[in-house]
């Protein structure tokens, strides 16, 4: 599995939507779940974004599909990047 950080950033109503139903933010990782990404930690962030999630999924396309599914809706802007463990990073500095 890859490790992917998904920097979120909510539309007017979804900030609406978890200040009504704050188990939202939950429903959504379950959903996540069902399309084979695993959140492994997230965060409330202040500043430009809203959360951070570390995320793992089977590869690029699946963690893709969940990004457009979920920006999508309208309910949240997503800035996904790949990460790289910094192990196997210092690994390959040294071929």
């Amino acid at each position: 599995m890859a490790t992917y950080v998904l920097l979120s950033k909510l539309s007017d109503d979804g900030a609406e939507t978890i200040v009504k139903n704050p188990e939202r933010i939950r429903e959504v990782n379950e959903e996540l779940a069902g399309m084979g990404v695993t959140v492994r930690e997230q965060y409330a962030l202040l500043g430009k974004y809203d959360f951070i999630s570390i995320v793992e999924a089977p590869d690029n396309p699946t963690i893709a599909r969940v990004s457009a599914q979920l920006g999508a809706r309208g309910s949240v802007q997503i800035t996904t990047l790949p990460a790289i463990p910094l192990e196997a990073f210092v690994a390959s500095l040294k071929k």
